[in-house]
């Protein structure tokens, strides 16, 4: 298959382009600095690699590890709202359009909530909780428009799967896991204001397995890209700090972890945003993960890192 890849340069793109090229198929890598050349909102002849395609998949969007500026946020919004717009007005205008069209989105849309896990049919939305920072909301709201140009794309030949996924943990540098094993090999992976908020996470096997499965499957809308057993960030660390053999994680009061992250130029809803999300529709449709649990993820993730 030719599958092409609109904002691929990034940490999953690289563990989606490595997977698919084993797997035998063409992948076409589109983005502002290298592949393809776009600029992540109009149309130009970028957009002649989607006509003829088999599969689109689109990670295109502003990295969401940064500080949550108000300039910052306008820019995750823009940036994921005019690329969603722009692959959906190429595919409509193409002779032959792709059979398939996975859009990200985020698990960040579920509600920061501590009593049940959020699936895809009786999941909370988020943009309405008390007592969470303000600019949160704007957090949601991003992913309800990211996800609302991908509905709206008047492309009635292509199956449009949203990708609600949750952190996707890679050896790579730079990702997620790389960043939080940096934090537990300080000694700095304790229990950051009381450890209670969930960690939802997906390993990087199971992540491809599951765009696998939904590009060969007749699933549309909405679908949640994580582990089965999310568990509270004490844990979470806990786990991991064990499969790096360190003893110990100093804790972190809320202020403690925003200084932190003030110095990481990132921003605190990453770690105190209770993301507790399950993947209800994948495993209806029979997919069986490799990695459900933390403790075996993490130690493999580990080892390949080593």
């Amino acid at each position: 298959m030719k599958i092409v890849i609109p904002g691929g340069t990034g940490q999953v793109g690289g563990v989606l382009t490595r997977a698919l090229k084993a797997a035998g198929h063409e992948v076409v890598i589109i983005g502002r600095s290298s592949g393809v050349r776009w600029d992540g909102h109009t149309l130009g002849r970028w957009a002649e690699e989607i006509d003829g395609a088999d599969v689109v998949i689109n990670l295109a969007g502003r990295s969401v590890s940064c500080r949550y500026t108000a300039e910052n946020l306008r820019q995750m919004m823009r940036s994921r709202v005019d690329s969603a717009r722009v692959v959906g007005e190429a595919i409509a205008k193409a002779e032959n359009p792709p059979a398939v069209w996975l859009q990200m989105s985020t698990a960040t849309i579920y509600a920061h909530r501590f009593d049940a896990a959020n699936d895809e049919e009786t999941g909370t939305l988020g943009g309405r909780e008390r007592d969470v920072p303000g600019y949160w909301t704007y957090s949601v709201e991003i992913a309800k428009r990211w996800e609302a140009e991908l509905d709206e794309a008047d492309t009635p030949g292509t199956r449009k799967v949203a990708l609600r996924s949750a952190m996707v943990m890679s050896p790579d540098r730079g990702g997620a896991f790389d960043y939080l094993s940096w934090m537990a090999r300080l000694g700095l992976g304790g229990p950051v204001a009381g450890g209670r908020q969930y960690v939802s996470w997906i390993h990087d096997d199971d992540f491809v397995r599951a765009a696998a499965l939904l590009i060969r499957e007749p699933i549309a809308g909405a679908v949640n890209l994580a582990a089965p057993n999310p568990l509270p960030q004490r844990e979470f660390m806990r786990e991991l700090r064990g499969a790096w053999k360190v003893p110990v994680g100093l804790p972190a009061t809320s202020w403690m972890a925003e200084l932190g992250a003030f110095a990481l130029r990132t921003d605190t809803e990453l770690l105190l945003k209770s993301r507790r999300v399950v993947p209800g529709r994948l495993q209806r449709a029979g997919f069986e993960f490799h990695f459900p649990n933390w403790r075996e993820a993490a130690q493999n993730l580990t080892e390949r890192r080593r």
